[in-house]
């Protein structure tokens, strides 16, 4: 009896081991930059005929944690941003599973559910995704111990405009837009970009621009959320993956990160495929490749696992 019992909580240890083990706030108070939620406005979340999970009207940011069996861990941890053109999350397809691929390898992933940018629940509505990556790796620096991870191995992952949201992130961690007492870095130690919508200027997704600036974003703000632009030599290495044929977010994002990147004399590296479109997610089926096994070897090449 004794036997059987052990056997069902083991089972069940390693069916739980595969999902969240917990979903947090990320702000322990009001939530930097919002205004008083409308009665109206509800977080909705809807799975499509394809499986995916799209979340919309997100105002309460949330981080679900997928933590690595103990005798895998390897102390890294990456943040994951779903895209979905800064109007929904792809909240399993470039997120849960995300993670879990990750756990495999013995990475802490961390899926973050970030607020979509709606001038209803928000004073400046092109901070708020920003604010919420901010607030994210502050959380994990700060309870590393927590979460057995190092905090000098913690990285940023988008996809997409998620991709966007990192790359943001990426180039433009000095600027603190959350409450940061303790002066804890923001910049992450390494940057995974999918995909990602890059430049506000040049080749622009104009869903994801009009959805995070508005109609009438001013040159100055285009400018900001080109991230090609802030590129400097502390920018951290970066692993790019984009498609030759994707007609929403053409290649050249990509393009022009990494050449800023070489620029600036720093690490990256590209991958660029001849098919696949966009929005692939894991699985790119126009090739036998596996992206994310060369995504393993570049985090193995620079240190990371």
């Amino acid at each position: 009896m004794r036997y059987l019992i052990v056997l069902l909580m083991t089972g069940l240890f390693a069916t739980n081991s595969a999902m969240a083990q917990e979903s947090i706030l990320i702000y322990p108070g009001a939530i930097p930059g919002s205004k008083p939620t409308p009665a109206d406005f509800k977080e909705l979340s809807e799975t499509g005929k394809d499986g995916i999970i799209r979340v919309s009207k997100v105002s309460i940011p949330t981080l679900k944690v997928f933590l690595p069996a103990k005798d895998k861990a390897t102390g890294a941890a990456v943040i994951i941003c779903p895209g979905g053109g800064y109007g929904i999350l792809a909240i399993n397809h470039e997120g849960d599973n995300v993670a879990k691929r990750f756990n495999e390898i013995g990475v802490a992933a961390f899926v973050l559910k970030y607020r979509l940018p709606d001038d209803a629940i928000m004073v400046d509505k092109s901070f708020g995704p920003l604010q919420d990556a901010e607030q994210a790796i502050y959380l994990l620096r700060r309870d590393a111990a927590k979460y057995h991870i190092d905090p000098a191995k913690i990285g940023i992952m988008g996809f997409s405009a998620g991709g966007h949201l990192a790359a943001t992130l990426t180039v433009h961690y000095k600027d603190v837009k959350i409450e940061n007492k303790e002066g804890l870095s923001l910049r992450p130690d390494f940057s995974m970009l999918i995909y990602p919508v890059i430049s506000l200027l040049e080749s622009p997704h104009t869903g994801s621009a009009k959805n995070l600036t508005g109609p009438n974003a001013t040159y100055s703000q285009k400018e900001y959320f080109s991230n090609e632009r802030h590129v400097d030599a502390e920018t951290p290495v970066t692993f790019l993956v984009h498609a030759n044929d994707d007609k929403s977010v053409p290649v050249e994002n990509s393009l022009s990160f990494n050449k800023a990147m070489v620029k600036a004399g720093n690490k990256a590296e590209l991958h660029v495929y001849q098919g696949g479109g966009h929005g692939f997610g894991l699985n790119n089926k126009t090739t036998q490749d596996q992206w994310f096994d060369r995504l393993v070897n570049w985090m193995k090449a620079n240190k990371i696992i």
